[in-house]
């Protein structure tokens, strides 16, 4: 998934000049998802049986966190573009580019993985995965663990190395785009990953890149091509994209409930690639601003706040919710209704506690500090702020005591 950030795109004036104002409602977006991602495995501990739909009708819509992650990628896609699609579609350096999403990405990642790995060996494992190796430790260091299989000890990582792929093809994308123009490169992308999902069936050659979950590389074009919205002209921009997203879902929708929980799980391929113009859509219309009401909730301080740790919680809510629900949960209850109550009572302040608190010491920095030098001359005026602040009260202790001694010899 890719991380909160707060994007800053040119602002529409009366007098045709271009200011930079905040793009409100892509943390909130980002927040939801990931809140959707940790319902989905409370709900899963709760109901077993996936892809079997054991749960009550009216909960059902709690089995597809996968397309959070889709909705993950189309914005990820989406956020990195802005700034290209502004700026004649150059990225702006690719040394760059690497630098700030090594720096973005893995600071928070590798803590994560660290307590991921503690809570698998000593606590307990991953769901139908046995205890991480020395090379879980190696392949997951190494954002390979969907291209090298080995015990899992965080099952919500799997994305984070579909993403850090993605992030190699960027440059390329936004070069096709240059050069013939975004319908091309998102129909070359799509023509591409289709291909390879027909041919994956007989193919054997072909059907090994399906463990690289390739329809995501679609998805994250139609981000690419949804950024273009903050440069396009106001006959674009006035679209009713919000109206066509809504459109463009529907019969997806209908398919999903139609056909049921396992046949759509045996074909997110088809249905990730049918959701993705939707969602990228719906990017655009809160681009544009766009329906007012959506955008305002998503711009609402409580779930803007969840989005500037959404990151954090994706990365470390899937270990603390099976350590809560195989620890205390299940031997107390009964799959069902009374279990999935308890997993979220106990499991889901937790991991936004947790998650928050991590991203204060292992996100946020690094958000607001770009290289090793200013992060560390920011720690160091801290700890001399918080020095001074000492010395201060300590001040203010002494000359408080001495007007007491004074006050009792008197």
């Amino acid at each position: 998934m890719e991380p909160a950030m707060s994007e800053r795109v040119p602002a529409r004036t009366g007098g045709g000049g271009a200011g930079r104002a905040r793009l409100a409602g892509l943390d909130g977006i980002r927040g939801l998802a990931a809140l959707f991602v940790v319902l989905h495995h409370c709900y899963l501990l709760s109901y077993p049986g996936f892809p079997v739909d054991n749960g009550p009708p009216w909960l059902g819509w709690m089995m597809y966190g996968h397309f959070a992650v889709g909705v993950f990628i189309v914005l990820s896609g989406f956020s990195l573009a802005v700034a290209p699609a502004r700026n004649g579609w150059r990225l702006g350096g690719v040394k760059r580019f690497a630098h700030r999403r090594l720096w973005r990405i893995l600071p928070p990642y590798w803590p994560a993985l660290a307590m991921s790995l503690i809570i698998a060996w000593t606590l307990v494992p991953q769901p139908g995965e046995s205890a991480p190796t020395a090379k879980s430790v190696l392949v997951y260091g190494l954002l390979l663990q969907d291209v090298i299989g080995s015990p899992s000890p965080n099952g919500a990582l799997w994305s984070i190395a579909v993403e850090a792929q993605l992030y190699l093809v960027f440059p390329l994308l936004l070069l096709v785009v240059r050069r013939a123009g975004a319908v091309v490169m998102l129909a070359a992308v799509t023509v591409v990953v289709a291909a390879v999902g027909a041919l994956s069936a007989s193919v054997a050659a072909i059907d090994a890149l399906m463990r690289l979950t390739p329809q995501f590389a679609a998805l994250f074009a139609v981000g690419v091509v949804a950024a273009g919205i903050v440069s396009a002209g106001d006959r674009v921009r006035n679209l009713p994209w919000h109206w066509l997203a809504l459109l463009a879902f529907l019969p997806v929708l209908a398919l999903i409930l139609v056909n049921g929980s396992v046949w759509t799980v045996g074909n997110f391929f088809w249905v990730d690639l049918a959701i993705g113009p939707s969602v990228g859509m719906l990017l655009a219309a809160v681009a544009t601003g766009r329906p007012r009401r959506l955008v305002r909730l998503l711009d609402s301080r409580p779930v803007r706040g969840l989005g500037s740790f959404s990151y954090s919680l994706y990365l470390t809510h899937a270990p603390l919710v099976v350590a809560v629900s195989a620890l205390v949960v299940v031997p107390i209850t009964e799959p069902g209704g009374g279990r999935l109550a308890a997993t979220l009572g106990l499991a889901l302040p937790l991991t936004l506690v947790v998650a928050r608190l991590f991203a204060a010491v292992f996100e946020l920095p690094f958000q607001r500090h770009r290289t090793w030098p200013a992060l560390r001359d920011a720690m160091v005026a801290a700890v001399r702020a918080r020095g001074r602040k000492r010395s201060i009260q300590e001040t203010d202790l002494d000359e408080e005591g001495e007007r007491s001694a004074v006050g009792r010899s008197a």
